[in-house]
């Protein structure tokens, strides 16, 4: 089985005499969470429209579960995908379940059972079905459209900007609800997005765009490797400490000159902390470092002249 279940290479569009992309080139590969980064304007929405079939690239390249090429073999591959695109196509006068029910029939989806089903894996079950869609918050509002596109069972989600305007409340419902989807059901899930403290939290792999170009690939872990997304551990004795703590962490600990750092997650601090005290190293100083994802981004963004595009 292909691991690489979308790849695009040297897309090129053109809105007249301006062209927005200029050869871009991605692949995703199953079962990750991917995030296309970039600031407003730089070309997000144009490629998932494009992957999406609502925009015809100008050239370029695009395969999907290895159907590229026919037309046909393209639009049955994209049945295994689902699009966010924008804001949610929602009826407002309309509830939950009867914008869902609209959809189940356009689609030609047999089993009405799925209405209630995608509900309750948005977290949607509960709400009153008198209450009509406009009168739902933002975050409602963008799990329910989550829903709808959780109605074919897709293989992969392509969103576009799930999180933008949400409240810290709502982002993280988003979140929670995006990583349930991939570790549950093993949903790769393609996310654009601005905001990139929550992609932190999300993604497995990054794709950094400015101004209709491609400025780096990377992977969460080499991003951690890089000395992004660590704990900073000191204590009275690190040598001490951190044979406590490789022996835990394996591979992801690291004794550097005055501290020891962890790479990704420490589950329990509390546990850890009492371990090195019974070792005889008393923790001094345990805390994540601060992220440079964003100053990592725009010192790419200004190598690669990515100011942007209208």
């Amino acid at each position: 089985m292909n691991d690489i279940i979308l790849e695009v290479k040297d897309l090129r569009k053109s809105f007249g005499k301006q062209e927005v992309l200029h050869g871009t080139s991605i692949s995703v590969r199953r079962g990750s969470i991917v995030g296309l980064v970039g600031p407003n304007g730089a070309g997000k929405t144009t490629i998932m429209k494009i992957l999406g079939g609502l925009v015809y690239p100008t050239s370029g390249t695009i395969s999907y579960y290895d159907a590229d090429g026919n037309s046909v073999d393209i639009i049955k591959a994209r049945r295994k995908m689902s699009f966010m695109i924008e804001t949610p196509y929602l009826k407002g006068f309309a509830n939950a379940r009867q914008n869902l029910e609209k959809q189940r029939l356009q689609k030609g989806i047999a089993d009405k059972g799925i209405i209630d089903s995608v509900l309750e894996t948005v977290g949607l079950s509960g709400v009153d079905d008198k209450k009509q869609v406009r009168q739902y918050s933002l975050g409602m509002k963008q799990r329910l459209g989550i829903a709808n596109a959780l109605m074919c069972d897709p293989e992969m989600l392509v969103l576009d900007e799930p999180v933008n305007g949400l409240d810290p409340a709502g982002i993280h419902e988003i979140r929670e609800l995006l990583l349930k989807l991939n570790h549950e059901r093993g949903v790769t899930i393609l996310i654009s997005s601005h905001i990139l403290t929550e992609l932190e939290h999300l993604c497995t792999d990054y794709l950094f765009i400015g101004s209709g170009n491609i400025l780096e690939r990377t992977t969460a872990e080499e991003l951690e490797r890089s000395g992004m997304g660590c704990f900073e551990i000191k204590t009275t004795d690190n040598v001490k400490a951190f044979e406590v703590v490789k022996e835990r962490f394996g591979e992801r600990a690291e004794l550097a000159e005055d501290m020891i750092k962890v790479y990704g997650d420490i589950p329990d601090i509390g546990e850890l902390s009492s371990e090195l005290f019974a070792a005889g190293a008393v923790p001094l100083h345990m805390h994540r470092a601060e992220s440079d994802l964003e100053k990592y981004y725009l010192e790419k963004v200004l190598e690669g002249g990515g100011e942007g595009i209208v």
